[in-house]
């Protein structure tokens, strides 16, 4: 078993049963031209968390833990894209459309995969999610419970949309989450701290949540 130094309290968890999950880290909300900037956000909030994601992706390899990546992104003929979220915004480049990065948000094109410094690796798990959360309408649960798991450690983007519906989405589901607190952004910072409090509040209403390095010491 190990020990992390968390809020609101210590998060003990075996990393045999145990998944890093990162979320959404794709060039379509990372990198300009992608779907984040034509939304009119500033893409470069997100970068700085590359870095911390890939140690934390190498740390868990190298543990042995399983390793999954979410990816929102949409069948070619948008047959799983509803026409409401399709709509939202009134885009003149939205889900579907032709932009610098191919089709925005869908499966196969250039802008739905993910930034080079994180591509998956042998080993790992790739998950298509349709929706925010990466439990809607895939085979997320029955994934995890097949390889024994009951803890997550939690990173990607963006903290108060696809981060914070999946952390909700596992809680409901007893899965006891840890949001990796510099592994996730926002392209408003304000809105990612307030999720951090959010998911610690109540005694840990939804979660945990500690910065990389309190999950490197526990494996030191």
């Amino acid at each position: 078993m190990k020990t992390i130094a968390a809020r609101p309290y210590e998060y003990t968890f075996d990393p045999a049963h145990t998944a890093v999950v990162m979320i959404d880290m794709q060039r379509d909300f990372l990198e300009p031209g992608g779907f984040g900037a034509m939304l009119g956000n500033d893409v470069s909030q997100l970068a700085g968390i590359v870095p911390a994601c890939a140690r934390l992706l190498a740390l868990a390899r190298a543990q042995g833990m399983t390793v999954i990546h979410t990816q929102e992104a949409h069948d070619p003929q948008l047959a799983d894209c509803p026409p409401a979220k399709r709509a939202r915004g009134r885009l003149e480049c939205g889900i579907g459309d032709r932009g610098p990065l191919g089709r925005v948000l869908v499966e196969g094109e250039p802008g739905a995969w993910f930034v080079s410094e994180l591509l998956p690796q042998p080993g790992d798990i790739v998950l298509r999610k349709p929706g925010k959360g990466a439990f809607h309408a895939t085979g997320l649960d029955a994934i995890l419970h097949g390889r024994g798991i009951t803890h997550l450690l939690i990173g990607g983007v963006t903290t108060e949309v696809c981060v914070q519906t999946t952390m909700r989405e596992a809680n409901d589901r007893g899965y006891d989450c840890l949001l990796v607190t510099d592994c996730t952004a926002s392209y408003f910072p304000a809105f990612h701290a307030a999720v951090v409090e959010m998911v610690v509040a109540q005694g840990g209403i939804v979660g945990w949540a500690a910065p990389l390095a309190a999950v490197e010491a526990a494996f030191a």
